[in-house]
């Protein structure tokens, strides 16, 4: 069987590829993450999630059977995409531009050997109830918006926020289980296997 590696450092990443018994190795893959001039969300996303996999298949050299994963996700609100806030100001600004609104979250899934490569980009759609006076900035006090697209962590104390979902909610926190169980097979990788016990 093929060795999975996973091209991220994001520990909700490792949880949910743990979750379905999909045993990895991490590895780092670095790249530049600049939306490119005029670029739509969907294909930002999926590009990324192919460029950290290759990126990773290539620190590995000639590993002949390795499987590298790579995933990235976007915050999107009218056509616009919403990163990781620079600063407090940002972040407070995503937040009340969130509030009372629907918005789109994008999660692209990657997987490169050698010889192939597949990628799925899954779109939910995500409503926040009406931030209240203060909220926003109780939230980035508890330094949870600091990492997370958008400003937020569906999976933390954010999920107060969120009045609707439809979609997948592994996509919203990162990796979207259903779609990634689909790819890894057509890899020949089982998901419920085994994991290894931490010491």
């Amino acid at each position: 069987m093929a060795t999975l590696y996973l091209a991220s450092g994001s520990p909700r990443r490792r949880e949910l590829l743990a979750q379905i018994g999909v045993p990895f190795v991490t590895l780092s893959a670095s790249v530049d993450e600049t939306a490119l001039p005029g670029e739509a969300a969907p294909g930002y996303v999926e590009r990324l999630a192919l460029d950290k996999a290759r990126a990773g298949l290539a620190t590995l050299g000639d590993c002949g059977d390795a499987v590298v994963l790579g995933a990235d996700t976007a915050v999107v609100l009218d056509g616009q995409i919403l990163g990781k806030p620079q600063d407090r100001a940002e972040a407070l600004g995503m937040l009340a531009a969130l509030s009372g609104r629907e918005h789109q979250v994008l999660t692209a899934v990657a997987l490169v050997s050698h010889s192939r490569s597949a990628v799925q980009v899954v779109t939910s759609r995500v409503s926040f109830r009406a931030l209240q006076p203060g909220e926003a900035e109780a939230y980035w006090a508890t330094g949870e918006p600091c990492d997370k697209a958008g400003s937020y962590g569906i999976q933390g104390l954010a999920a107060v926020f969120v009045s609707q979902l439809q979609g997948s909610y592994s996509a919203v926190v990162g990796l979207p289980l259903c779609e990634t169980a689909q790819l890894l097979n057509e890899f020949a990788i089982p998901c419920w296997q085994p994991l290894p016990v931490n010491s």
